[in-house]
This record gives C-alpha cells, sequence and structure tokens, in this order.
C-alpha cells in the first residue's frame, strides 16, 4: 500500500461558504470567547471548570487545590486548538495575545524532566504515572500537543510546541521496548504523536504512536495488573473496572480486532491513528486492520445521523443493529472522533465511502451538538425525545430534550470549536498529481497545483462552481460525487462543456485529468430530490419506519410543527414533499419540508378493540441538526410509514 494524498492544512483553505462561514463566525465570535470565560470561571449558572486556574496553581502563579475531572487539562488543550484554527480563518492580536499567556502559564506549569499534568502537579505528585487506567495523563498530554501542532501552523510560534516536545520526550523516556509497557487507558496521545512527528519529522514520535497502538491487546490484563501493584483508585467520575478489557479496547491486539467494541470515543481516537500510521508508513496490515473495524461502524452500528455508541452504559457500542432511539448515546465527540477517522483513510485511498461518512457527520452528527446561537451544547445526539420521558425516566435520564449550558465533563463544546474552525482541513488532500476535493464546500485554496475557488450552493441545492488558476499546467482535479447521487442524476460541465459523468467516475470521484488553464470553469449540478430510507430489517427499532433526507442533510420532525403525539403520524407511502427556505425565526436559512400525511385518531381507553381512525395531516420535518431550538418539544427522525 502507497499513501495517496497528504493532508492540506488548515492555514491554505479559507471557507467562504453561506452555510459553514455563519458557523465558523459564531464560534469564532460568540463560543470561543464564552468557553473562555467558563474555563477562567467567569461564567455564572454554569459548571465550574477551573482549568485554567488549576494551570495558574501548578505554576506556581496562585494557591488552592486542584478541581475538576483528572482530565480538565483537556478541556484548555482543545480550546487552545480551537483558537488556532480560528486565527487562520480570522485573525484577531487581542485572541491571540490571551492565548500566548495562557501558553506561558502552561509552559511554567511544566515539571523540570518534561512532565505536564495539572492534577499530580497540585495533588498527587507521588502518584505520576502509576493509574495509567483511570488518570489520562497520556490523554490530556495528546491533545495538548494537537494544540501544540496547531498553533505552530496558525503563528509560527514554537513556545507551546516546546512545551510538548519536552513532554513526548519524557514519554519516550518512560514507555516502550525495554521499558515500562504500559497503554493509555484512554487513547488520544497517539493522535498527538502522529502531528508532533508531522510537525518536526521526527520519527521517534512516529515510532512511540506505534508502540502504544501495537501493543495495546498484547497483555489484556496489563490494568488489572497495575491496579494490583500500585494499590489505590481514584474514585472519581470515571472510576473504571480494570477486569473490563473491552471498554478501552485492550482485550485483542489492535490486528485481530474486528468489531468496534467499548468506549466510542476511545475506540475512534485509535482508529484515527491507526490510519494516519498506516498512511505514512505504507502498512498494509494496519490498513487491513482499518478497513475491517470502519465496515463494522459504518454497517451495522452507526445511526443515520452519523452516531455512534448506542448504550450509555459506559457511552460505548452496542451489539451489532442495536440501535435504539430514544435511549441512544450517541456522544458528540464520537461523531467528532468519526470525521477525523475517515479523513486519514481518505489519505490513503480516494473512496467514496470514507467521504460520504465525512459528509454525514458534518452535516448532521457532529454540529447537532451546538445550539444554533452557539451557547448550548449536547453531549447526547438521540434521534427520539419524548419530554415528560426523555431527561427524567430511568434509563432516559441521559437523554435530554434541549442542550445544556456547559458540563462538568466538558469534553464536547470545545471539541466542537476545533471541529468547526478546522474544517478546511477536511476540504482536501493532494498527491504530486492530483488535488482531491472531498466535500463541497465553498472555499479559497491554495493548492500545490492551482489556487482554487469554489462557489457552494450545498447542502441546500447541487450547484458547486471550482475556478481553478493553474501553478502546473497538468494535473488531476478529482471530485467527491456524493454517494446518494446516481451518475445519470448529475451533469459536469468544463467551460460550458458536458464531460460524460459515468466515464470518469471511479469509487466516487470525478477524475479530471487536462491541461489547466488560468479562468478554467468546472461546475457540477444534481438535483436533491427528497429521499426515504428504510433501515436494514435487523435494526428492531426502525421495523415499518423510514427517514427523510435531502442531500447529505437527514431530517426530524418536532412536535412544535406538528401538534402532540408525533408518533402517531404515518408517512405517505407515496412521497411528495415540497422544499421551504426558511427566511424568518430560529430557523431562518434552513431548508424545511412540508408533506401531507396522516395522522392515527384512538379513543381515550388505554386499549381498544376499534381500529384508529386515519385524518389527513399536514407535515413538517426540519434538518435534524436543528432540532431543539425552539423549546422543549417531542422530536423523531424514524417515522412509520403508512400502510396505503
Amino acid at each position: 500500500m502507497k499513501k495517496i494524498a497528504n493532508e492540506v492544512t488548515v492555514d491554505r483553505v479559507r471557507i467562504q461558504d453561506p452555510f459553514w462561514s455563519a458557523l465558523q463566525e459564531r464560534v469564532i465570535r460568540e463560543v470561543i470567547p464564552f468557553q473562555e470565560r467558563v474555563l477562567n470561571d467567569q461564567v455564572e449558572g454554569v459548571a465550574k471548570s477551573h482549568a485554567i486556574e488549576n494551570f495558574r496553581i501548578a505554576a506556581g502563579l496562585a494557591e488552592g487545590e486542584f478541581y475538576g475531572m483528572v482530565f480538565q487539562d483537556s478541556d484548555v488543550a482543545k480550546w487552545l486548538e480551537g483558537v488556532a484554527y480560528s486565527l487562520t480563518v480570522k485573525p484577531d492580536p487581542d485572541l491571540e495575545a490571551r492565548a500566548d499567556e495562557i501558553i506561558e502559564i502552561i509552559a511554567k506549569a511544566q515539571q523540570d524532566d518534561g512532565y505536564l499534568n495539572t492534577f499530580f502537579t497540585i495533588k498527587e505528585p507521588e502518584h505520576r504515572w502509576q493509574n495509567l487506567h483511570e488518570c489520562h495523563e497520556l490523554y490530556c498530554a495528546g491533545h495538548m500537543m494537537e494544540a501544540a501542532v496547531a498553533y505552530y501552523y496558525a503563528t509560527g510560534k514554537t513556545r507551546l510546541l516546546d512545551v510538548m516536545e519536552r513532554m513526548a520526550k519524557h514519554i519516550i523516556s518512560r514507555f516502550g521496548e525495554g521499558k515500562e509497557r504500559g497503554i493509555p487507558g484512554h487513547q488520544e496521545v497517539e493522535i498527538g504523536l502522529m502531528k508532533l512527528y508531522r510537525a518536526t519529522g521526527k520519527p521517534e514520535y512516529k515510532e512511540m504512536a506505534r508502540f502504544f497502538l501495537e501493543e495495546r491487546g498484547k497483555d489484556p490484563d496489563y490494568f488489572y495488573k497495575e491496579k494490583i501493584k500500585r494499590g489505590w483508585s481514584h474514585w472519581g467520575a470515571h472510576n473504571e473496572d480494570p477486569m473490563d478489557v473491552s471498554y478501552n479496547q485492550a482485550h485483542k491486539p489492535i490486528y485481530d480486532q474486528t468489531r468496534a467494541v467499548g468506549h466510542a470515543v476511545r475506540a475512534t481516537y485509535m482508529y484515527t491513528a491507526m490510519a494516519d500510521l498506516a498512511a505514512e508508513d505504507g502498512d498494509d496490515k494496519l490498513y487491513s486492520a482499518c478497513k475491517t473495524l470502519w465496515d463494522n461502524v459504518v454497517n451495522q452500528q452507526m445511526y443515520i445521523t452519523g452516531g455512534i455508541g448506542a448504550t450509555v452504559e459506559g457511552e460505548a457500542f452496542s451489539e451489532d443493529y442495536h440501535l435504539p432511539n430514544d435511549t441512544v448515546y450517541a456522544e458528540t465527540c464520537a461523531s467528532i472522533a468519526m470525521v477525523f477517522f475517515a479523513k486519514r483513510m481518505l489519505e490513503i485511498e480516494a473512496d467514496g465511502r470514507y467521504a460520504d461518512i465525512l459528509e454525514k457527520e458534518l452535516y448532521n452528527g457532529t454540529i447537532s451538538g451546538i445550539q444554533l446561537d452557539g451557547k448550548r451544547y449536547f453531549y447526547v445526539n438521540p434521534l427520539e425525545v419524548n419530554p415528560g420521558i426523555s431527561g427524567k425516566v430511568y434509563g432516559h435520564n441521559h437523554v435530554l430534550p434541549e442542550r445544556p449550558g456547559w458540563y462538568a465533563c466538558a469534553c464536547c463544546p470545545p471539541n466542537l470549536v476545533r471541529m468547526v474552525t478546522a474544517l478546511g482541513n477536511y476540504a482536501w488532500t493532494e498527491n504530486e498529481t492530483t488535488l482531491f476535493s472531498h466535500l463541497l464546500v465553498g472555499q479559497r485554496a491554495s493548492l500545490t497545483h492551482a489556487d482554487i475557488t469554489v462557489e457552494s450552493e450545498y447542502p441546500w441545492e447541487g450547484k458547486v462552481i471550482y475556478r481553478v488558476e493553474p501553478k502546473t499546467e497538468r494535473f488531476t482535479l478529482a471530485i467527491h460525487l456524493p454517494g446518494y447521487v446516481k451518475p445519470h442524476q448529475a451533469e459536469l460541465k468544463v467551460n460550458g462543456e458536458a464531460v460524460e459523468v459515468a466515464a470518469i467516475l471511479q469509487k466516487g470521484y470525478l477524475y479530471l485529468d487536462r491541461s489547466w488553464k488560468t479562468g478554467d470553469v468546472v461546475e457540477l449540478t444534481f438535483d436533491l430530490a427528497v429521499r426515504k430510507v428504510f433501515a436494514n430489517g435487523k435494526v428492531m427499532e426502525n421495523a415499518g419506519k423510514v427517514a427523510l433526507l435531502r442531500g447529505p442533510m437527514v431530517y426530524a420532525f418536532e412536535g412544535v410543527d406538528n401538534g402532540e403525539d408525533i408518533q402517531t403520524l404515518r408517512i405517505p407511502r407515496e412521497l411528495s414533499a415540497k422544499t421551504e427556505l426558511c427566511t424568518e425565526g430560529r430557523l431562518a436559512g434552513n431548508v424545511i419540508l412540508h408533506l401531507t400525511g396522516r395522522r392515527m385518531v384512538t379513543g381515550g381507553e388505554l386499549y381498544s378493540e376499534s381500529r384508529p381512525i386515519k385524518r389527513l395531516a399536514n407535515m413538517v420535518a426540519i434538518p435534524y441538526y436543528a432540532w431543539g431550538n425552539r423549546g422543549e418539544t417531542q422530536m423523531r427522525v424514524w417515522m412509520l410509514e403508512d400502510d396505503q
């Protein structure tokens, strides 16, 4: 296997897109400053963070006790990474100066031997590196490595990069062949080490990532032995059973794992690092393992929205085809991790099945985690909500009908910030002959062979225009055609002349190999019809039900539009839906669907021998990502189909 393409870093792509630019602007204008205040404990009425104060205390700049989760440092790291990407979208000297100040505090908190972790520096210095299972020192280190690399690319400044190189060298001095054969309790450092490797070119970081990946599962009892050896546990919110080895994917070596099991975020962070390493080293065996796990996640364990991790028990994958809609977990961070995984797979192989999932996650399963005004967040992303039950009844407590303002375990909000501001990083890959366009997003991209301006009406309309300013004469432009678009449904023109789509379509990409001239224009158009989608018969919860999609968007029905008891509504067998661009209110700018269905009307008895009466009903569906923005109300994605 040979790596087909390299990533295009976020600083080389400027998003200029009606859908995404508005979200990026909102995140930069509202969310980043809000989260900065939260991290500094300056927002009343939300869960206390104390994360930056922890660094001040560890640095000797303040007095006090550590507060928060054992991995509280990671909130600061993800926020800093989001800040770094935001500076490439919209330079802000004041924000950069504040970030520099925080980075300086982090640097002062680093120990003389390179160790960096506020919990153990402040609270339990004698217990450093003794509890990899529960305490997540390596997880925090990985996130800070990612932040350091992002900040370096965005600003050219190496202060945080130097700090994390010292931490990486400290880790290398402790773990590996002939040293402590430890593995992270929560995978992440593998991703950070791979990013450090690419930023510095130092192979020892890549080899450390490989060790952590390949060591996992060689000794499934490692964490149990670790617990017996240390004789103490971290009694916090994430106290875990060391005997549950599948929970953190330590049950088998990575090459022998064929099903996604355990904590969904840990798993997909691990898969991301596996794909990254496979690409860098041209490792066929590792890529094969990635494909096996990808297929299981996508084809047996993924919700139609892109959500993964079906059970609240352990925030984990469940059994194949067990995809309950009302008790789902589908953590926002897990969908974000699938974005990372898909992008790394696309660097190995330009295959539309990876780009389709990348798109599904970006437009549905990730941004459903943030309110339209950017001020509230979902940790859990259900496909069915019933006020009075959701968030209240046992087994449904975790499924909230409205987004909270913040969390004590606030991993998802800053994760969303770094994903949204880094959108340009997922749009392209390139090699010596080909530019691969993975997302139909409006943008200005500076690539090796050309500067390309993309004008897009996606996701609301199927019209995308590429304006090419070549730097070299001949190269290939490969454009992803979404998998739901059949070749005969798309029209492609180059400088106004039609090109046969089927003739140049390979694995979901349209390959235009030609000599390019300044001013060349590529226009891709296709219809965005409303589509019915049916679940596999093995998904018990969706028997007899349909979901509606248009373009990449999954749609949902809310009680605010459809009245009470939306479970009594039926989608007509012959669907005729009208689209409307909403121009006012909280859903302004979104395309909503109108259709005529039926409502099943029953009497007041709990049970009756009388058949329900069917009555015509006007039904309205909105994009799934936008649900929960108009007050507490019922919501459903999957709806029963009328039998007539």
